[in-house]
C-alpha cells in the first residue's frame, strides 16, 4: 500500500469514527473528509492524526478532537452562501473545515506564528475563500462583518459584545462557555428579534479566551 493509499484508508476509518460519535450531517462529514488532518499535526504527532483525539500545538493551544470539530461544524448550519468569522485559527485545521460548507471564512487568533502557519497551510490547500488575522479575538474583526455564523474556539464566562453585535440578525454563534479551569457547556446562540437566545449542546473544555495580541508569539 502506498503512503497516498494508507491516508485514504485512515481517512475512511476516521469518517467512520466520527460517525459512531454521532456525527451525521453528510456534508460536514465530507468536508472532513477533505481536510486531511496529518497537514495540521506536529510531525511527531502524526501518528495520532486521525485518531478522535485533542492535540497540543505551538502557543501553549490544543487542536480540538475531530468529533468535537464535527459537532461545532453542524451546530453552525452552514450553508454556502454564509459568511463565518472564526475566533482561535490555532492550526486552521477548524477553518479549513469550513472552508468546504461556508462562501467566506474569517479567522482571527492572538498568536502570530500560528496565524502565519495556518496561512501556509491554507496556500498548500488551495483555499482562496479563507483570510486571517492577528488580533484580539473579544474585538472580533468589524471590518469584515457582518456574520452570518461565528464560532468560538476559546472558552470565557460570558458573550463579547463586540462579537454579538457583527452577528447578523438571524445569526448564529456556537461557543464555549463558562471558567476555563473547570469544564464549560458548549453553547449555540441565535440572534432574533428580541435578543439572543442560547441552547446548551454538551459539556467540554477549551483553553480561555484572551483578551489581547500575544506580545512575543
Amino acid at each position: 500500500m502506498t503512503d497516498s493509499e494508507a491516508e485514504r484508508a485512515e481517512r475512511a476509518a476516521f469518517i467512520l469514527t466520527l460517525r459512531g460519535r454521532g456525527i451525521r450531517d453528510v456534508a460536514v462529514l465530507r468536508a472532513l473528509e477533505l481536510v486531511p488532518r496529518a497537514l495540521f499535526v506536529d510531525p511527531t504527532l502524526r501518528r495520532h492524526a486521525y485518531e478522535d483525539v485533542a492535540l497540543p500545538i505551538a502557543c501553549g493551544q490544543t487542536m480540538s478532537q475531530p468529533s468535537l470539530v464535527a459537532a461545532m461544524t453542524e451546530a453552525l448550519s452552514l450553508n454556502a452562501e454564509h459568511k463565518v468569522l472564526e475566533i482561535g485559527t490555532g492550526s486552521g485545521y477548524q477553518a479549513a473545515v469550513l472552508c468546504h460548507l461556508a462562501s467566506q471564512v474569517v479567522t482571527v487568533d492572538r498568536y502570530r506564528s500560528l496565524v502565519s502557519e495556518a496561512q501556509v497551510r491554507f496556500r498548500v490547500l488551495g483555499l482562496r475563500n479563507v483570510a486571517a488575522f492577528v488580533g484580539d479575538g473579544l474585538l472580533g474583526l468589524s471590518t469584515r462583518g457582518p456574520y452570518d455564523r461565528i464560532m468560538i474556539t476559546a472558552a470565557g464566562p460570558e458573550l463579547a459584545p463586540a462579537l454579538v453585535e457583527q452577528l447578523k440578525p438571524g445569526g448564529i454563534l456556537v461557543a464555549p462557555m463558562g471558567d476555563p479551569r473547570e469544564v464549560q457547556m458548549l453553547r449555540r446562540f441565535e440572534k432574533g428579534p428580541e435578543g439572543v437566545t442560547a441552547t446548551d449542546l454538551m459539556p467540554v473544555r477549551f483553553v480561555p479566551l484572551v483578551p489581547g495580541v500575544a506580545a512575543t508569539l
